[in-house]
């Protein structure tokens, strides 16, 4: 790649990621835990999370990948699997009876509706845990850094994140939220594993302080980005499109931006994020950018 193409770029560093998430997932389970887990991680999706792991590991190396050594690339790679592993669980989690009761999610049947609710939970619940031993286990790190990739995962998560965004999220139906609490609860519930997924890949590179805040605060950008598109969408793309159900925010009397903004308002403050968190790049002195900053271009520039 003489000339940088980012659909180059996008294309090996995807091959590369589905390989390292195969492997994580030939374990030995029951049949009936194995199958649900495979099914829900390894059946496509944007990977936009274990992408910005990679691109941020490339960022404050200033080596791409490909160039980087064998330990640090099976490292951020395992990183990279284990981001993947607690935003599919999420997501099962997310379409269960209890939670959204959704039937369709990367243009084919839920979890819990092709394996049943008790059988997604479980697959749910093990891929959690599949990302800590990734992080901890033979991860080609010192202990220092996967203890402190552990706690970033924990963190981004738990209580004060994925987690604490779902559970105001549930408490926000029927509520009309100004636009401070809205952004907080999608800081919480979509934006905190997409700062995290950074974080890992800026750790795995040995990141200094003022990397991390630079990446962390681009990383709030993109998640709240990622976050507006999302709300575009659902009133604006159908569900074959989409790849899960169409309209299910309005039918759940969810706040949402275009219902606090409008449409267009929505659309041009998905583009504000979008400028802001090039800006920050700009001003960081990260030397190799590129996949950050067309990654964030996809983020809001995406029709599914």
């Amino acid at each position: 790649m003489s000339e940088w193409d980012f659909g180059a770029w996008q294309q090996m560093r995807l091959d590369e990621f589905e390989c390292a998430l195969e492997q994580a997932l030939d374990l030995q389970a029951p049949a009936n835990l194995l199958e649900p887990m495979r099914y829900a991680a390894l059946g496509g999706g944007k990977r936009v999370r274990p992408l910005l792991t990679l691109a941020a590991c490339e960022a404050v190396s200033g080596v791409p990948s490909d160039q980087q050594s064998p330990k640090l690339r099976e490292a951020v790679l395992r990183a990279a699997a284990a981001v993947e592993c607690v935003h599919v669980y999420s997501l099962i989690h997310d379409d269960l009876p209890c939670m959204d009761d959704d039937d369709m999610r990367r243009g084919r049947a839920t979890t819990h509706v092709k394996y049943g609710e008790a059988q997604a939970l479980l697959a749910g619940d093990a891929l959690q845990t599949l990302a800590f031993e990734l992080l901890s286990g033979k991860a080609g790190m010192e202990a220092n850094v996967q203890l402190q990739w552990c706690q970033t995962l924990a963190r981004a998560a738990g209580a004060s994140g994925m987690c604490a965004g779902q559970a105001l999220d549930i408490g926000s139906v029927g509520v009309a939220l100004n636009q401070a609490q809205l952004e907080a609860m999608h800081a919480a519930k979509t934006g905190a594993l997409i700062t995290c997924a950074l974080a890992l890949g800026a750790q795995a590179a040995l990141a200094n302080d003022a990397q991390l805040v630079t990446l962390d605060a681009f990383g709030k950008c993109i998640g709240l980005a990622f976050q507006v598109v999302d709300d575009v969408l659902d009133v604006t793309a159908d569900s074959q499109v989409l790849g899960k159900t169409a309209g299910k925010d309005a039918a759940n009397d969810k706040p949402t931006y275009v219902a606090l903004m409008g449409l267009q308002g929505a659309k041009q403050y998905a583009i504000d994020l979008h400028g802001k968190a090039n800006q920050l790049l700009d001003d960081s002195g990260l030397q190799e950018t590129r996949a950050l900053r067309a990654l964030a271009e996809r983020v809001v520039a995406r029709t599914y």
